[in-house]
C-alpha cells in the first residue's frame, strides 16, 4: 500500500507526558482543596476513559463528591503547560525520523489531536528545537469537533481538510481509546503505546511499535 499522509494522533505519540499530566492533576486537586491523589496505578486505570474532565467527573461520582470538573481540568492544563516549559522535553523515539521522512517524500503531515489549543501550543513551544507547527499540514484541536476521541470526528475532519482517502493515510496512536478514533474513521493505525498504555488492547491495529521507524510504511 502506498500512503500519502502520516497522522500523529494524541500528544503522547510525539512526546511522553503521562507523568507530567498525572502530577498536574494532583497539584490541581490540592489547589482545589481536595484530598484526592492519583498514584501511577490509579492513573493507568483512569486513562481508559478519554478526556480529563470526564475522568474527574467519574472519580467524583465514585467518591460521592461534587466538584467543578471543568474548572479543575482547566487549572490542571495551566499547571501542565507550565511544567512543559520548565522541563527539558524531547520527542519520543523515531518521531523526528518520521517527520523528516514525510517531508522528504511529500507526505501530508497531520497532528490529529482533539486536545485544547493551549496544550498544542505548549507542545510546539516545548519542542521548538525539533520541529514547529508549520511542518504540519493539519493541526487539530477540540474546537473543531463536537465529539472528542475515541469518536472519529477529528480524523474525519483531517481527511476532509487534506482531501485524502482514509486508506491512503496511516495513523500513529498511543492508547486504545485514541487508536479507536482512527480505526472508526477507517484509517490504518500503528499502536505506539505510551507509558501508561503498555497493557492496552491494540488487536485492531496493524502494528504495535515501541520505537517508530519507516517500516510503518511497509
Amino acid at each position: 500500500m502506498t500512503y500519502n499522509s502520516l497522522f500523529f494522533g494524541s500528544i503522547g505519540t510525539i512526546i511522553e507526558t503521562s507523568e507530567l499530566q498525572r502530577e498536574s492533576f494532583n497539584e490541581a486537586f490540592k489547589e482545589a482543596g481536595l484530598d484526592w491523589y492519583w498514584d501511577q496505578e490509579d492513573y493507568r486505570l483512569l486513562l481508559k476513559q478519554s478526556g480529563g474532565t470526564k475522568r474527574i467527573e467519574d472519580f467524583a461520582e465514585k467518591n460521592n463528591s461534587t466538584v467543578q470538573a471543568q474548572q479543575i481540568r482547566e487549572r490542571k492544563t495551566e499547571i501542565f503547560n507550565q511544567k512543559l516549559l520548565t522541563e527539558k522535553m524531547m520527542p519520543r523515539q523515531g518521531v523526528i525520523d518520521l517527520i523528516e521522512y514525510a517531508k522528504n517524500n511529500q507526505l501530508k503531515l497531520g497532528f490529529v489531536t482533539s486536545t485544547t489549543k493551549d496544550n498544542i501550543n505548549s507542545i510546539f513551544l516545548a519542542l521548538k528545537n525539533y520541529f514547529n507547527k508549520d511542518d504540519f499540514d493539519f493541526v487539530g484541536n477540540n474546537t473543531m469537533v463536537k465529539n472528542p476521541k475515541p469518536h472519529s470526528d477529528i480524523y474525519i475532519e483531517a481527511i476532509k481538510i487534506l482531501n485524502v482517502e482514509p486508506k491512503e493515510c496511516i495513523a500513529i496512536e498511543d492508547s486504545r481509546a485514541s487508536a479507536l478514533s482512527a480505526h472508526n474513521a477507517k484509517v490504518p493505525c500503528i499502536a505506539f503505546p505510551g507509558l501508561f498504555h503498555e497493557e492496552d488492547n491494540f488487536d485492531f491495529c496493524s502494528k504495535i511499535m515501541l520505537k517508530l521507524d519507516t517500516s510503518i510504511f511497509n
